[in-house]
């Protein structure tokens, strides 16, 4: 009688998917949690205008910005494979989107250029209107500090500088001139607002990248704040960046003169806003295009700005070819100023 051993088949095979099934759990959980070096844009939400607004005069009700939704920190592994299922999301390359900002520096950027666009919004209205604006200088912007800024670990960008050694200046002329007569390497003591909160900070006057003139060693912009009558604010909260100002001063302008420009009609665009009304042109039009279509808007300005692109790359050549694809009733209006924005409704919604 011979001893045979039993047949293990059923037993391995078990056992095999068992082991297959933990590797692809664990898979899984490696891919929801290994972060690449990609963000993902796609696109957002038309938001109504009049909810960023605050006057005593009645405010517009048809005005709608776009955003584009942009993930917080780069892109799972999984997230980003998925991505290429999903029609106008784009992998956007960490250096590409960051520069050399952190992710908190690139964000107060976007805060920067958010309030930039609203004030020159307030601003180009309020002359349209027949006001009389006033530029209030509140000091400089911290936009970048250069390397050899002895500054360099103690300002943050977003920082307004405003003044140094117990003087306040009233210009962004007059502190550059002030730092240019210091000696390089003496002693310096600026007053910066941070977060409505003022500091102090000691450093030294060094050469300035690009000038070889005495300064503090940073990038600035100036930090002006527009005052109207009747008063006027915009605070457009956590969205950042300067592509509503376009639609930021087309509803200040319907505030301004109580004018009804869109006579219920619903009115999404982009597009930044230069203080003499020119439109600029924006990131991520595409994706723009579907979330108003989404809001159901019936007019979407896009600009035709092409100082740093193709004409067949342009914001309004974009936005035309989205349209088509997404088989939209919406009407793509190119717009290069603010009164192209204007005239068009004044000619159909009269």
């Amino acid at each position: 009688m011979s001893d045979h051993p039993k047949p293990q088949g059923k037993k391995t095979n078990k056992k095999r998917n068992w082991l297959l099934a933990i590797l692809a759990v664990l898979l899984v959980a490696i891919g929801l949690s290994w972060p690449t070096d990609y963000y993902i844009e796609m696109p957002g939400e038309a938001v109504p205008i009049n909810l960023f607004m605050k006057s005593k005069n009645k405010k517009p009700n048809n005005f709608y910005l776009v955003t584009v939704s942009e993930t917080t920190r780069p892109a799972s592994v999984l997230r980003y494979l998925l991505s290429y299922t999903q029609k106008f999301y784009t992998r956007v390359p960490k250096e590409q989107l960051l520069g050399d900002s952190t992710s908190s520096q690139y964000q107060e950027l976007q805060n920067w250029y958010m309030e930039t666009s609203q004030q020159n919004a307030i601003y180009y209205a309020a002359k349209k209107a027949g006001l009389k604006p006033k530029l209030n200088y509140e000091g400089v912007y911290v936009m970048q500090v250069q390397k050899n800024s002895s500054f360099k670990s103690k300002l943050q960008i977003g920082d307004t500088v405003l003044g140094a050694n117990g003087k306040r200046f009233h210009s962004t002329e007059e502190m550059i001139a002030y730092f240019q007569k210091m000696q390089i390497g003496s002693n310096v003591v600026i007053n910066v607002l941070r977060n409505g909160r003022e500091r102090k900070f000691t450093g030294k006057i060094v050469k300035v990248a690009g000038t070889n003139k005495p300064g503090i060693g940073i990038q600035l912009i100036e930090h002006v704040k527009i005052t109207t009558k009747p008063k006027l604010s915009i605070n457009a909260g956590a969205i950042g960046g300067p592509s509503a100002g376009l639609m930021f001063t087309l509803a200040s302008y319907e505030t301004f003169t109580q004018q009804n420009l869109a006579k219920g009609h619903k009115i999404a665009g982009t597009g930044t806003i230069s203080v003499k009304g020119q439109v600029g042109a924006i990131g991520g039009v595409d994706k723009k295009v579907v979330a108003a279509d989404k809001a159901g808007a019936e007019v979407f300005f896009a600009p035709t700005d092409t100082t740093v692109l193709k004409k067949s790359e342009s914001n309004y050549a974009v936005a035309c070819k989205t349209a088509k694809e997404i088989k939209t009733k919406m009407k793509i209006v190119p717009v290069g100023t603010f009164e192209d924005a204007l005239n068009y409704l004044n000619k159909h919604y009269r």
